[in-house]
């Protein structure tokens, strides 16, 4: 078996956890504050991450191998639609989802009115935390999501054929 096929489901892993520590970083270390839009481009990365994690466990049978690995091209795939999705409110060629425009409730108290003030305005899904040379970090997920199906996809395959 080649060693790249054997590897693979370590390497989605591998991939998953760059990922979710990148966005994990940005939000912890750098202050960005992500949106509902990222909050949901980071599920199909935890689900990857479990499921190439129970392709490399030694009692799994191949076959089940194989499935891991096309449920994990799934994921990846969806991951990309929401992402293109997210790039596209950003660029405003449509309109997010409801919950992209938080509506903070309305205070009834001074306390609660204070507390409204000082803490910070919600993100929203339309304006991009950070860029690199015009392109957000959703803009990088929907090449990332899409190779990364595409190599899971292409393991399982493989494995498949065996």
């Amino acid at each position: 078996m080649p060693r790249l096929l054997r590897l693979s489901p370590a390497l989605i892993l591998l991939a998953c956890l760059l990922a979710l520590g990148g966005a994990l970083t940005a939000q912890f270390g750098f202050g960005l504050r992500p949106c509902i839009l990222c909050l949901y481009q980071r599920g199909p990365y935890v689900v990857s991450a479990l499921l190439a994690l129970a392709a490399l466990l030694p009692l799994c049978p191949p076959r089940l191998r194989v499935w891991l690995l096309g449920l994990c091209a799934l994921s990846f795939a969806v991951n990309g639609g929401i992402a293109i999705f997210h790039v596209g409110v950003e660029q405003h060629w449509w309109h997010g989802t409801a919950a992209c425009v938080p509506v903070a409730p309305v205070p009834t108290t001074p306390a609660e009115m204070m507390a409204a003030l000082s803490a910070p305005p919600p993100p929203r899904c339309d304006q991009a935390a950070w860029t690199l040379w015009g392109i957000s970090m959703a803009g990088f997920n929907v090449p990332a999501s899409f190779v990364l199906a595409a190599f899971a996809a292409w393991a399982a395959r493989a494995l498949g054929r065996r």
